[in-house]
């Protein structure tokens, strides 16, 4: 009773975490006009890190932590905080908020293909056909603005934000398999602050400092929204479903951040739906429904149900 109520609490960290990174997409949209994409990470880094160390002290956690372990926050940090947020910020100066949401439920299948090269798991037809439907789904997407004609630049933004599901499909591995014995709200810290000293130089070197006069109060709320629930708490409530659910199960949950995107971008920016692009991304998570192994259960039970 007590495993299935852990896994019960450690589902809905993981629904808020990908709600909260659904949204965010829209939020860093709604910023990039202002601020380049640099300043606009060091600022939310900045507040996220604050914000844990708060946390921090209030549940009186302790900080350090022994020198065995820099070097996995490091490579954690480098590449979920870093590299991944860099990527995606970049990203959405050439696409839409809905198109990157859409996308971004593509991980499942590198993680797939993540555990078929290293981890020897066999690839089955199954898979494969579900891989082939995912991919379908990513270039519909990726080919389709507003009827206009295919653009290079389009291009750069899409497959920037298709390489950053492919980095947090190694980030969420690696947080399940390097096992740090610290609770996750201390990784989450520390991760956030190292994200933060890496792009400080490069708001000093923009001077991105001078922009923030610019900001209305709706664009500092989208900051302030990063900082606390993208760069805070989500990450510390994946980290701790992590500590719960195998990873392929936690992944499962990325279906649900293309809604998350697509109705905030709606309502937030007044983004255009193309019947076209929800019908990709659609086919992307039929296919790594396929990929995972969970169309036929899923379509079995809801027969199963109707019966009863």
């Amino acid at each position: 009773m007590f495993y299935n109520r852990s896994k019960l609490t450690a589902s809905l960290y993981a629904m808020m975490s990908i709600s909260f990174w659904g949204v965010s997409f829209v939020s860093t949209k709604a910023v990039l006009g202002k601020l380049d994409p640099y300043s606009l990470l060091v600022i939310r880094f900045g507040i996220g890190a604050l914000f844990l160390l708060l946390l921090l002290l209030l549940q009186r956690h302790r900080l350090q932590i022994s020198i065995k372990y820099v070097p996995h926050l490091m490579v954690l940090g480098i590449l979920g905080v870093f590299v991944h947020q860099v990527l995606q910020a970049t990203a959405l100066l050439t696409i839409n908020a809905s198109a990157a949401g859409w996308l971004i439920s593509f991980s499942p299948v590198f993680t797939v293909i993540l555990s078929v090269l290293f981890l020897h798991e066999k690839m089955s037809l199954t898979k494969a056909v579900g891989m082939a439907l995912a991919i379908t789904g990513v270039l519909i997407i990726s080919t389709t603005r507003s009827g206009q004609s295919f653009q290079f630049d389009m291009n750069i933004g899409f497959f920037l934000m298709v390489l950053s599901t492919l980095n947090w499909a190694i980030y969420s591995v690696l947080l399940k398999s390097l096992k740090i014995p610290y609770p996750p709200l201390v990784v989450t810290f520390y991760m956030c602050l190292l994200g933060l000293v890496l792009t400080t130089p490069f708001i000093i070197r923009n001077k991105g400092w001078e922009n923030l006069s610019l900001l209305n109060h709706s664009e500092w709320a989208h900051l302030l929204f990063l900082g606390v629930f993208v760069s805070g708490i989500a990450y510390w409530y994946w980290g701790k479903a992590l500590g719960v659910l195998e990873a392929s199960k936690v992944s499962m949950f990325l279906y649900l951040e293309p809604i998350a995107t697509l109705i905030a971008a709606v309502l937030l920016l007044k983004e255009k739906v193309l019947l076209i692009s929800v019908a990709g991304g659609i086919i992307i998570i039929i296919g790594v429904i396929i990929v995972n192994g969970q169309l036929l259960p899923m379509v079995f039970n809801f027969f199963k149900k109707k019966r009863l």
